[in-house]
């Protein structure tokens, strides 16, 4: 008995039943579904199967689909496929796949094909494309904080990876969108701890610019603190000097900042949903516990690391307690509550801006350069530069539909 190999393409105005109405009729006859995919734009639905079956019953069997297409009011397509298409479609399975993730403020044709045209060139074959993102309003101009993003899921072996994920980053910073290039593994799919570097990540200030601006030393201290965060001047020297300047500062200034702190954009709707669905959360900062723990409090994260400034009868005493936490010991940290919570260092994910975050970006499974300077952006594998750091979601497959119960104090 000889057996054929078709696909059946179905499209038409989307409704309940459509799906269960025509594999009926593949029941009936035995067929043997080898592929099914279905998606849904905008009530307009695009279905494809590919079966085996039996030529004694093909003929009938296509002509049942073909008047339960008609009674639907939906169009069929029938195309014949050769055991030698199908065997090759087989082999492409074992190939690696890929997640790519674009998103930004707004989206337009030019960022998709340009994305597009860099899967093509690099050998990559388009699997399925998915809107994270909820449905666009029509004036966009009345949503200022509107966010836009669109998931590719690629199979294939690249030419030259270490090349796409750089081209990618140079589209990104051309066009001013972002572009995250993830292999789609085990580990992408069950990432369980996020670590986030504090001052311009957190919040969108550095918390020792805001204090030596109360001491008077504000220019002093920002001169030293921007040549630290570009990589120019060592961590550690440039935090023993700065927290020098300090000395003599009333300790009530710090509850006064930190009532005040400058939260960066999306913090807790991303908060909200990392908790809902059980991530470990830390803040790894150079800056201080004082604020740290107040934003503990706030956002509910579970480990703070950062430095103790030494206070003596309410005064700061221009020096400090215990190690630096320097971009070293980040990587460090990030190592010892991974391995303290049984979570696999590929399970990871790591977000900072500064030159000290760099050490904790690279030993994290994904790390994230967010609002980077440049020489991070230059060296991070990942950067989210355009939305707030609620688009951490997306780059993990969060889709609106999942997390609009969430809100955000800051929008």
């Amino acid at each position: 008995m000889q057996t054929e190999l078709i696909l059946i393409n179905i499209s038409g105005f989307d409704r309940p039943g459509v799906t269960s109405a025509l594999t009926e009729i593949l029941a009936r006859y035995d067929a043997k579904i080898l592929d099914i995919g279905q998606a849904d734009i905008h009530h307009t639905l695009s279905l494809g199967i590919l079966f085996k079956t039996s030529s004694n019953v093909s003929g009938d069997l296509m002509k049942d689909l073909l008047f339960k297409a008609y009674e639907l009011n939906v169009k069929i397509r029938f195309n014949p496929i050769t055991v030698e298409a199908y065997e090759e479609w087989v082999s492409l399975q074992g190939k690696d796949r890929w997640i790519i993730t674009i998103l930004g403020r707004r989206l337009s044709a030019r960022h998709i094909a340009l994305v597009s045209k860099e899967i093509a060139r690099q050998g990559l074959n388009i699997d399925s494309i998915r809107r994270l993102t909820g449905r666009m309003p029509l004036d966009e101009d009345k949503e200022p904080l509107l966010k836009q993003c669109i998931e590719f899921s690629v199979r294939g072996n690249p030419v030259d990876t270490a090349e796409m994920q750089s081209n990618f980053m140079a589209i990104s910073s051309s066009e001013d969108f972002d572009i995250s290039l993830q292999e789609d593994n085990v580990y992408r799919r069950c990432r369980r701890l996020i670590c986030f570097d504090m001052d311009s990540t957190l919040i969108e200030t550095e918390v020792i610019d805001e204090l030596a601006m109360r001491a008077g030393v504000g220019d002093k201290v920002k001169a030293i603190t921007e040549r630290a965060m570009r990589g120019e001047i060592d961590f550690r020297e440039s935090f023993t000097e700065r927290v020098s300047l300090l000395k003599g500062l009333d300790e009530s200034v710090m509850r006064e900042i930190a009532e005040n702190l400058p939260i960066t954009e999306g913090l807790g709707r991303l908060m909200q949903v990392l908790k809902r669905t059980g991530y470990k959360t830390a803040i790894l900062s150079g800056g201080f516990t004082y604020f740290g723990n107040y934003l503990k409090q706030l956002y509910g994260f579970d480990f703070v690391y950062a430095n103790e400034l030494e206070i003596v009868d309410g005064k700061l005493t221009g020096r400090y307690l215990g190690d630096i936490v320097d971009g070293k010991r980040k990587a460090e940290l990030l190592r010892i509550i991974a391995q303290v919570e049984n979570i696999d260092i590929n399970q990871t994910i790591a977000i900072g801006d500064g030159a000290n975050d760099l050490p904790m970006l690279a030993t994290a499974g994904l790390g994230i350069a967010f609002h980077a300077k440049p020489k991070v952006k230059q060296n991070a594998s990942q950067s989210l530069s355009t939305i707030g750091l609620d688009g951490v979601l997306y780059f993990l497959g969060f889709k609106d539909s999942f997390i609009s119960g969430s809100t955000d104090k800051t929008i």
